[in-house]
This record gives C-alpha cells, sequence and structure tokens, in this order.
C-alpha cells in the first residue's frame, strides 16, 4: 500500500508546552513506534507542519534588530530541515531496516490568490491578548482567537503544485520513507519570465499533502493531528463526532478556518479526486485510527 502520512505541527509540540527541542524529541520519541507500524510494509511519503516551529523562528529573526527578519519562505525551509531531522532519525530507530530521506521541497502558489488578503493560518504560540496588541502595533502582524488567547495568522495560499513531486516519487517507489513537503512546502510562485521566488506565507500542510498523494497516486491519505475525530457543531455543548462520512456531505459543513477546515477540504478533496478513503484523527491513536476503531474515516 502507498500512504501518504500528514502530521501536524502541534502534534509534535503539545499546546500549552515550551517551544523547545527537547519537547519535540520527546514526543517524536514517543509517537515513533505507532508512527512506524504504519509504515512498515507499505510505500511512505511523510508530510509535516510547522505552524509552532515557524512562529518560533519568526520571534528569533525579529528578535536580532541587526539585521532584517527572515522572510516566511526561507523560515520554512529552516523548518523544514528542524523539523524533518527530528522525524527522520525517530523513525530510523523505529524501523532500522528501512531507508528514511528528507527533501525539502518547494510548493507553487498563485501570488494573486485572494489567501493573500485575508491571513488564516497560525503560527507560533498562543499570547495573552494584550501581549498580541502590542506585537501586532509593533510588528504588523495580525492575530486571530486560539482557545482562550490569539495567534499569529499568516497567509495561506492554496498549493498548486508539488515542485519536487517527481523526486518524491521515485525515492517512494524505492521503499525510502520520504519526509518532504514540510510545513506544505516552501511557497514559491512564477514570475513573467518563468523564474521562480519565494512568496511571504505559510502553506497548509494538508492541502499540500492531499495535493501530493493525489499526485503519488497513493492508496490512502492519513491526517494525523491532536484531536481525535472531525467533529460537528465543535465547542458546542451538543458536539458530536463523526466516525464515518461520505465526502459530499461534509464539504457543506462549517469548519474552523485554520484548524479543522483545511483538514476536511484536504480529506475530501483527496477522496473525491481518487475515490480512495482518508483518515483523521490522533498521532498518538494511530492504531486505532488505521483499524477503524477511532477518528474519522472519509470516503467517496
Amino acid at each position: 500500500m502507498r500512504r501518504v502520512i500528514a502530521v501536524g505541527g502541534n502534534a509534535l509540540l503539545r499546546r500549552g508546552e515550551p517551544l523547545s527541542a527537547e519537547n519535540q524529541r520527546r514526543t517524536m520519541a514517543a509517537a515513533a513506534p505507532g508512527l512506524g507500524r504504519a509504515c512498515d510494509g507499505h510505500e511512505i511519503a511523510l508530510v509535516h507542519g510547522n505552524g509552532p516551529q515557524i512562529g518560533l523562528l519568526a520571534l528569533e529573526a525579529e528578535a536580532y534588530e541587526a539585521a532584517p527578519g527572515w522572510p516566511l519562505d526561507v523560515l520554512g525551509a529552516e523548518s523544514q530541515g528542524m523539523v524533518g531531522y527530528v522525524i527522520a532519525q525517530a523513525l530510523r530507530n523505529a524501523l532500522p531496516a528501512r531507508e528514511v530521506a528528507v527533501v525539502l521541497t518547494q510548493t507553487r502558489v498563485d501570488s494573486a490568490d485572494s489567501a493573500f488578503l485575508r491571513p488564516t493560518k497560525p503560527i507560533g504560540p498562543v499570547y495573552a491578548s494584550d501581549v498580541a496588541k502590542a506585537l501586532g502595533a509593533a510588528r504588523g502582524w495580525t492575530f486571530a482567537p486560539d482557545g482562550s488567547g490569539l495567534r499569529r495568522v499568516v497567509a495561506s495560499p492554496t498549493p498548486l503544485e508539488i515542485a519536487e513531486a517527481a523526486t518524491i516519487a521515485r525515492l517512494v517507489g524505492a521503499g525510502v520513507i520520504t519526509v518532504c513537503a514540510g510545513g506544505g512546502g516552501v511557497p514559491v510562485a512564477d514570475a513573467p519570465d518563468g523564474s521562480r521566488h519565494g512568496v511571504e506565507a505559510v502553506i497548509d500542510k494538508d492541502l499540500a499533502a492531499a495535493l501530493l498523494a493525489a499526485r503519488l497516486d497513493a492508496d490512502e491519505l492519513l491526517i494525523l493531528t491532536d484531536v481525535d475525530a472531525v467533529y460537528l457543531d465543535w465547542g458546542r455543548p451538543h458536539a458530536r463526532a463523526v466516525r464515518d462520512a461520505r465526502a459530499e456531505d461534509l464539504l457543506g459543513r462549517d469548519f474552523a478556518e485554520g484548524s479543522m477546515a483545511p483538514k476536511v477540504r484536504a480529506a475530501c478533496g483527496f477522496a473525491l479526486q481518487t475515490g480512495r478513503p482518508a483518515l483523521i484523527g490522533t498521532l498518538d491513536d494511530i492504531d486505532g485510527l488505521l483499524a477503524g476503531a477511532s477518528g474519522t474515516r472519509i470516503r467517496p
């Protein structure tokens, strides 16, 4: 079986935990045995999120006032190395007989995408409202509610093409567990002369994973996050988990942008385009998700 597995940045760094290397290593080491079982015997491309990590890198870049801050495309590339290294090392420890490679990946977007006018992608830590207000005034950042606080949001244009898809396909077909399209891929756009350049954005990794899964002709798309299933009426007293659903029945539902909405869109898009299932669930219970005992299964 050929699987594309998307692992959320928040699944690697728990909400409320300090954004430390040690916490990320510990979380990934704990998740690696289950993730390894999902990879064992299968052709695998693994896409990871970078929301907490790229937000931390942006803060570090801004703290050094002697030089201008690094743009988000460069920080996205940096986060691919940071997170990809931790994932690859943990998977090699869990599956010593398998080769694991990390591919620095670019993803093409449209520079005229309307998403640049309406930031929705959360990155970095959650701030108290007064701290967020001060940061917004000082740095021109946009914030949106996240739980009891506020989180920085940036543009998240629709991914159109995985630039290294052919290379990834060769690696996956050769049995190499390929960690790729981290953070949705480094966002790039085409110039009128045909050259490509980075753009100030963070691509949604679930949408990029669905695009890659279709390109690789994957049998299954797994979206792993820190929420145990897709919920209808999330955050309300009558919220209820969806265990099995047709893609068309979920597409008209209202889910939170920057959170569950792109996951549902990605899963439904893959299911409708390929006629194959997509699963959404927690990294901690990947065995239950694959067995159909937990999570949400979305079918065409």
